[in-house]
């Protein structure tokens, strides 16, 4: 089994930021990424690879939330992303973005710890 695939595990990075070129002009040649073109549903995507492996990805900001400033973020795989949106609810985190599929990968939800910090947990649909 991938290790980043088993629950628990940090498996993708991803960084939202309005400038998606820009990012690609200092991310790519500072640590030697390749970077593909690709889109995710309705919004374009770079995918970076890392050795011909997938690692994470670039994108701009949702519509409703055009003034996010560029972050960084983490998906942590789980079982059961329904399960987990639930258990952090119970656990005083808050669901930003209820489960959400991506067709091809599994199910996602975003999540805020009681203290403030962000996370998308993942399900993958198949794991390698």
């Amino acid at each position: 089994m991938n290790p980043f695939q088993q629950p628990g595990a940090f498996s993708w990075c991803e960084l939202v930021t309005p400038d998606v070129a820009a990012a690609k002009a200092f991310y790519g040649p500072l640590f030697g990424w390749t970077l593909k073109e690709g889109p995710l549903g309705d919004t374009p995507y770079t995918v970076i690879e890392v050795e011909g492996k997938e690692i994470g990805g670039m994108a701009p900001p949702p519509p409703n939330q055009a003034n996010m400033p560029p972050t960084w973020g983490v998906y942590i795989t789980v079982e059961d992303v329904d399960a987990i949106a639930a258990q952090a609810t119970a656990l005083g985190g808050q669901v930003l973005l209820p489960p959400l599929l991506i067709e091809g990968t599994g199910k996602f939800t975003l999540i805020r710890d009681p203290q403030g910090a962000t996370f998308c947990a993942i399900e993958y649909a198949q794991r390698s």
